[in-house]
């Protein structure tokens, strides 16, 4: 009797330990997605402060640029990395690299050197966002998965938020370096709860395949080039300049290299089977178009807000914040559809909302008050957030451990291309736009700027109906992106995801309903 008391005792306290231990992980993935989440909001507060002191004005785009291209080209080679050392070692190695980073942009000396360690920055970055992605997977059973993805959701929103207030406070306060100094204390304790609490477990040592070096450095380059030419087309130079067609030819040409080589190796960094597999090929294309939709909130309404509202920049963060606030609780939410109707159909529901919210805001009135735009953000977030959870969780289950990095950091990746794209499609269509309604050549953000000062035009409301159009035009564009993901999930799409997770058979629910694999509910009998 007492033998088996102290059985139970001792099996409550280990399951005790592994809960607090699982508690201490999570903590250390919010910590991690939070440095890299305030990141870009934070550093774009102080450009006037850096430019100031280091001069640069006309390369301090490639502040941005440049940490964005390493971490989606770095995206694949993490994962497979994941898959194939494990998740600890790449988190860690991910983490010292952008604390790595964060020291050397704090010491920088010169325009060139800051950009340069922002890259440096970002080859950290992109292994922290995929590998956190990948281990809120590994942690959580598919009935609790939502959980942990809607915790990471909410880091993002709080530090959309949080972070312009912050970076401006730094900057004005200690000074611009300390934006990249606060990283330190917050990736080091991330990195002390990963070293001390994250235990995965033992696998079979057996012949491993050597790592696919050479495809890593061809991918690196195909997608440095193609999103260089993708960043800078329209910005640094003409879309049909000789920079602009040079750099698209040998993206192109290293495409074939990319394909010629990862035929070759044994373990490629981008497997065919990512796309060979129905479920994973629609979500990456899916949530592709979602990147490519996601450029019309997150760039135009700001500006939006402060040229034809008349906003200050605080005021216009708020408008867009809205969506960031909704989001995560949809996310949340979410499971309780898809346990009903399954992941694919929840994410039609979702893009559907989408396409209508988005094709509502060209109908707002001019120039109209704050809370309309807030109002559409605020719905906006809530349809997303029912389109994007139910597909990375519902694909992430549709895998083992060993391919479940892969998998994560080809839907990252997809998404992060289309943000690229939808930046430079859609600033595109919304400069032409403009140009067409001043009757010459026009650019969005120098009509901007110039309604920061309105006294000094002479016709400011021309201007301000100028931008009002050119950003309808992206939302339209935007919706087109949303009906492009809807048509990609109800065409390619499997009506029911393949689940693999191994877990037990959970119980009949109050209307003797039982879950599918796939998230849906089955009838009992």
């Amino acid at each position: 009797m007492g033998g088996a008391a102290s059985q139970a005792s001792t099996s409550t306290g280990t399951g005790a330990n592994a809960n607090r231990r699982r508690g201490a992980v999570v903590a250390a993935l919010m910590l991690s997605m939070a440095v890299v989440a305030l990141d870009s909001t934070i550093v774009s507060t102080a450009v006037p402060q850096i430019v100031g002191d280091l001069g640069g004005f006309s390369v301090f785009s490639w502040l941005f640029s440049g940490y964005l291209l390493a971490v989606t080209v770095t995206l694949p080679v993490y994962g497979k990395l994941s898959d194939t050392f494990g998740r600890k070692p790449v988190l860690i190695g991910g983490t010292v690299l952008f604390l790595l980073g964060s020291t050397l942009c704090a010491a920088s000396w010169n325009m060139g050197a800051l950009i340069a360690f922002r890259v440096v920055q970002g080859l950290g970055g992109g292994a922290i966002q995929g590998t956190v992605q990948t281990l809120a997977a590994d942690l959580y059973p598919l009935k609790e998965r939502p959980r942990i993805q809607a915790r990471l959701s909410t880091v993002w929103a709080t530090s959309s938020v949080a972070g312009p207030a912050l970076g401006g406070l730094l900057a004005s306060g200690a000074g611009w370096r300390w934006i990249f100094l606060i990283n330190l204390p917050v990736g080091a304790l991330a990195l002390w709860l990963v070293a001390r609490q994250l235990h995965e477990p033992v696998r079979e040592k057996g012949p491993r395949a050597p790592i696919d070096w050479a495809g890593a450095l061809a991918v690196f380059a195909c997608g440095g080039v193609l999103l260089t030419a993708l960043v800078q087309g329209g910005v640094a130079w003409d879309w049909l300049s000789t920079p602009s067609i040079a750099l698209f030819g040998t993206g192109i040409a290293l495409i074939g290299v990319v394909v010629a080589v990862e035929r070759r190796a044994a373990e490629p960094i981008i497997p065919g089977w990512v796309w060979r597999r129905r479920t994973i090929a629609a979500v990456n294309l899916a949530l592709g178009a979602l990147g490519l939709l996601m450029v019309a909130p997150t760039v135009f309404v700001p500006t939006y807000a402060q040229a034809v509202l008349g906003l200050a920049p605080m005021a216009a963060g708020f408008v867009l914040s809205a969506m960031t606030l909704s989001w995560p609780v949809s996310a949340a939410m979410s499971q309780h559809v898809y346990r009903r109707i399954g992941f694919r159909n929840t994410a039609v529901v979702g893009i559907t909302a989408a396409v209508l919210i988005l094709l509502a805001f060209p109908l707002l009135p001019y120039p109209g008050a704050a809370w309309q735009p807030a109002l559409i953000m605020l719905a906006l977030g809530a349809a997303l957030g029912l389109f994007q959870l139910p597909l990375i969780v519902g694909v992430q289950s549709t895998v083992g451990w060993a391919e479940r990095g892969t998998t994560t950091a080809s839907v990252l990746f997809c998404r992060q291309i289309g943000q690229t794209l939808g930046a430079a499609l859609f600033g595109a269509v919304a400069n032409t736009v403009l140009a067409r309604r001043l009757g010459g050549a026009g650019s969005l953000d120098a009509v901007a700027k110039a309604l920061e000062n309105p006294t000094s035009i002479a016709d400011p409301d021309r201007l301000r109906h100028a931008v009002a159009t050119a950003v309808d035009a992206v939302y339209v564009g935007a919706a087109g992106a949303a009906a492009l993901a809807l048509i990609i999930l109800l065409t390619l799409a499997p009506r029911r995801f393949p689940a693999l997770d191994q877990e037990p058979a959970p119980e009949p629910d109050a209307t003797g309903s039982r879950p599918r694999e796939d998230g849906a509910t089955t009838p009992r009998g």
